[in-house]
């Protein structure tokens, strides 16, 4: 298994240590996890996204006013 090192803000280690010790794991599994998670799947939506998301806005109703004639353009040469 490799090794990784690297060097960020004394803030930002502090936020990375709570946030382990949070989800209870050695602050070195949590950043595998976390370099898991984004080499990964990079391009994929989180676990129950649409679920959590889908059908669930609350707002006014979301209507799209006329858009009026299309625009003739010249072509392209």
């Amino acid at each position: 298994m490799a090794q990784l090192h690297f060097y960020v803000p004394d803030e930002v280690e502090a936020q990375i240590r709570n946030k382990a010790s949070q989800a209870q794991l050695p602050l070195s599994r949590y950043l595998a996890n976390l370099v898991k998670q984004e080499a990964g799947q990079p391009s994929q939506w989180p676990q129950g996204y649409f679920e959590q998301v889908f059908g669930q806005w609350q707002g006014a109703p979301l209507v799209r006013p006329p858009q009026g004639e299309y625009e003739e353009r010249p072509e392209l040469k």
